[in-house]
């Protein structure tokens, strides 16, 4: 008598499981920011090997990161937290400085964009300001204006990286290079001594190489940046033709950098201050 039936049902119901297991601990560490492993295991009553196969699998599909003992979903100096977990963090305040940028944006014009959640919130607006070309390596943003009539969308190919859903690598930064924009609009994971710094090198890569490609560069920046560290220096903001905050940036900040000559932009409901 054949068994392969009791079999396939037998495997069925372990990935349900395995699943349903996964889904919980994305979501504790997303809601908490950061668990140890350990810890993980005594919650969900699994041994230390199945939540360091589980967190193997979730980091491989760019929701969680694994270091040192401990799943995080947050950026540490180090390590940049997931595309999934980062867009749900001062939802409000980017989609403010999202609509302050798209002021800067002309019908017309070709526009690089980097693969920022910040950026994202500005995807929806920008059949506004059509007809556009956006320049982009990033998935979720050629997913987003894939159609669009109005917009001629180049996608920038390369290495796929899953916790960004964007290209990066040599390939990447050559296609940049070998194009001109109007316009980049980038944001950045920390501000340290008003430079903009980053947890990878290759996100560094890609963003100097889009930043030297456009004629005018604006920086969104909210609040928590300024609170960031992280190890790899981009660029000083004086550099940027343009710095857009929300309202719940320290004054301090706004003013120090408006004395060094930055063009600061206050994100507002209802209208942007400068």
């Amino acid at each position: 008598m054949s068994l392969d039936g009791d079999d396939t049902a037998g495997d069925g119901l372990r990935q349900s499981r395995q699943s349903a297991r996964q889904r919980a601990i994305t979501e504790a560490v997303m809601a908490e920011g950061s668990i140890r492993i350990e810890q993980l295991a005594e919650r969900f009553d699994i041994s230390v090997m199945t939540v360091h196969r589980d967190l193997d699998e979730l980091e491989g599909r760019g929701l969680l990161r694994k270091s040192r003992g401990v799943a995080t979903a947050m950026s540490t100096s180090l390590v940049e937290s997931s595309d999934v977990y980062r867009s749900n963090r001062q939802s409000p305040e980017k989609e403010m400085i999202a609509l302050a940028a798209l002021d800067f944006i002309e019908p017309g014009q070709a526009v690089m964009l980097d693969d920022s959640t910040t950026t994202m919130h500005l995807v929806p607006h920008l059949r506004a300001k059509r007809p556009l070309t956006v320049i982009t390596h990033t998935l979720t943003i050629m997913e987003e204006l894939r159609g669009a009539n109005g917009i001629t969308m180049l996608g920038v190919g390369g290495q796929y990286y899953n916790w960004c859903s964007s290209f990066m690598g040599r390939i990447t930064t050559t296609a940049i290079s070998a194009m001109h924009a109007d316009l980049a609009i980038m944001s950045t994971a920390a501000i340290t001594d008003d430079i903009a710094y980053h947890q990878t090198l290759e996100t560094i890569d890609v963003k100097r190489a889009m930043f030297d490609a456009a004629s005018r560069r604006v920086l969104l920046a909210d609040h928590t940046k300024f609170e960031q560290r992280a190890l790899h220096a981009l660029l000083p903001l004086t550099d940027f033709d343009a710095v857009i905050v929300d309202a719940r940036t320290d004054r301090a900040h706004v003013e120090r950098l408006r004395n060094k000559g930055v063009e600061v932009v206050i994100a507002k409901r209802g209208a942007a201050s400068r």
